[in-house]
């Protein structure tokens, strides 16, 4: 596992063309992030959309994760600036925010999310992410935008529809394709592998690279990841705790019953 001090931010790695991996956590607990450090993924993100995470215990995670040396994203729920602010003060090393549908929506995310100039993130030198002051406020404010990953999701109809606007918004680093959200979007719900739903997301990903972006993508298995590490996407979200350990118990039961 590449030590955190050595291979920089993963905002860094990703600016160096890094293809990164790693998967989504649901489990309200410190172990299955301890385990991804361990495991040697590069990333672990903590799912406040679809989970039943306090930004408590969200904080505890990121705890655990920067002390197994990785990086700790955080799913917010909405992009509203109250809420953009509490999850980057847990000090966690990147935000992910679901379903950008416009550039006013994207501006607003990076208004919320930077500090000046980008931005106007309600600014707290007391926060975890300055430890609680510990960085002199003039280092830590200066410094917070660069070390800070901001990714936005596009993943339904108006996402896609503006997609170049979005791209043109100054101060985010990541453009996230959701390929289920996508998928309903297009009129075949669940269906990521149906041609017209990977035919847009290889459109979204062409895009976003001729803009610059870095792109990332959930993927179900080791084989799409692959497939999209190969067309170019770096961020590469693999599988999802519940299910990792789910299709293990499975594995060791039929084995035990053949």
């Amino acid at each position: 596992m590449p030590d955190a001090a050595e291979t920089g931010t993963i905002r860094d790695r990703l600016s160096a063309g890094e293809a990164l991996f790693g998967p989504f956590l649901k489990i309200p607990a410190l172990v299955p992030i301890e385990l991804v450090g361990y495991a040697g993924f590069d990333f672990a993100i903590i799912d406040l959309e679809h989970s039943p995470f306090t930004f408590e215990r969200a904080e505890d995670m990121v705890r655990a994760a920067q002390a197994v040396g990785v990086a700790a994203i955080i799913r917010t729920f909405d992009s509203y600036p109250s809420t953009l602010v509490r999850a980057l003060d847990t000090g966690c090393d990147g935000i992910l925010v679901p379903n950008l549908k416009d550039r006013a929506e994207a501006e607003a995310v990076v208004r919320g999310a930077r500090y000046h100039p980008l931005g106007e993130r309600g600014m707290d030198p007391h926060a975890r992410s300055a430890r609680y002051r510990t960085i002199p406020k003039e280092v830590y404010f200066a410094s917070a935008n660069d070390r800070t990953l901001l990714g936005v999701q596009i993943e339904g109809a108006a996402g896609v529809q503006n997609l170049k606007d979005i791209l043109q918004v100054e101060g985010t680093d990541l453009i996230f394709i959701g390929p289920y959200d996508l998928s309903q979007s297009l009129g075949l719900p669940g269906q990521i592998t149906a041609p017209p739903v990977q035919d847009k997301v290889k459109e979204i990903v062409q895009e976003a690279r001729v803009q610059g972006k870095a792109v990332g993508i959930y993927a179900d298995d080791i084989g799409a990841a692959r497939r999209w590490r190969d067309a170019g996407v770096q961020f590469v979200a693999i599988s999802v705790d519940v299910h990792i350990f789910l299709k293990a118990c499975q594995e060791m039961v039929s084995r035990l019953v053949d």
